[in-house]
């Protein structure tokens, strides 16, 4: 890592899409970036509501992207794979990398990988997720999470994924400062009551088992399989012991952690 304590921003485009500058590096999470409304077949069909807060001409030149999986509409769509090929480096599962090719890496679950762009120097390691109920990852497909460590602190990216024994390693393994925790208790009417990703209450648990000092939801918003009202997240996350945690981001306002 480098040595001095790097500046960090971050700037919230949507769903799981956020803009972060690390010192001297431009990163980019999940860019979905495809104008509202778009509607996306599928066996289970992705309608998006809201746009993103900029679009991929009002983005700075990206030297990172952080692809937690290229199989959902809402974590990459048409605009945001454009955005993929002019990108200096992408980090994402062993399966997108291969599907993806170019400037694609896949990270097996705590594989890490180093980045340096001027004085600054990120290490991302990939970290275990889940997209659905155990049993479910046939049709899900693989997805990561990653931990990024700078000079100065490290962020937490869950991607898309529940609640599961693998993801209590992480807080053992790091000192998370900020983790954006991927929300919206995703739930489709073909598949009943599963969910595809977190509640509220369980990113609110999450957090306690991360013991993240910051917590920005994520993948909350924008889409119409994300119904949970984010009202319950600021209720789950008022907890005694959670309370000062939770930090919300202002579409396309640049923000200093």
């Amino acid at each position: 890592m480098s040595a001095r304590a790097e500046t960090v921003t971050a700037t919230y485009l949507g769903t799981a899409t956020v803009l972060l500058r690390v010192g001297d590096l431009t990163v980019l999470t999940d860019p979905a970036l495809d104008p509202a409304p778009a509607h996306h077949p599928g066996a289970r069909p992705l309608h998006r509501t809201v746009g993103p807060a900029l679009t991929a001409a009002e983005l700075p030149p990206v030297d990172l992207v952080l692809l937690s999986h290229d199989q959902h509409a809402d974590n990459l769509d048409p605009t945001g794979r454009e955005v993929l090929g002019r990108a200096g480096a992408v980090l994402t599962t062993p399966a997108a990398a291969e599907r993806l090719g170019g400037r694609a890496q896949g990270l097996a679950p705590w594989e890490s990988r180093t980045v340096t762009v001027g004085a600054t120097t990120l290490t991302v390691t990939a970290t275990p997720a889940r997209h659905g109920p155990e049993g479910t990852e046939h049709v899900t497909g693989p997805v990561t999470g990653f931990v990024v460590a700078y000079g100065g602190g490290t962020l937490y990216v869950s991607g898309d994924t529940v609640r599961h024994d693998a993801l209590t390693e992480i807080g053992a393994r790091f000192r998370i400062d900020t983790a954006f925790l991927h929300l919206g208790d995703a739930h489709f009417p073909s598949t009943g009551d599963r969910a595809f990703s977190m509640s509220a209450a369980e990113g609110a648990a999450l957090a306690r088992t991360l013991g993240a000092r910051t917590v920005i939801p994520l993948h909350f918003d924008s889409w119409d399989h994300l119904a949970e009202d984010p009202a319950r997240i600021t209720e789950a996350f008022a907890a005694p012991d959670l309370a000062g945690r939770l930090r919300w981001l202002r579409p396309g306002v640049p923000e200093t952690l």
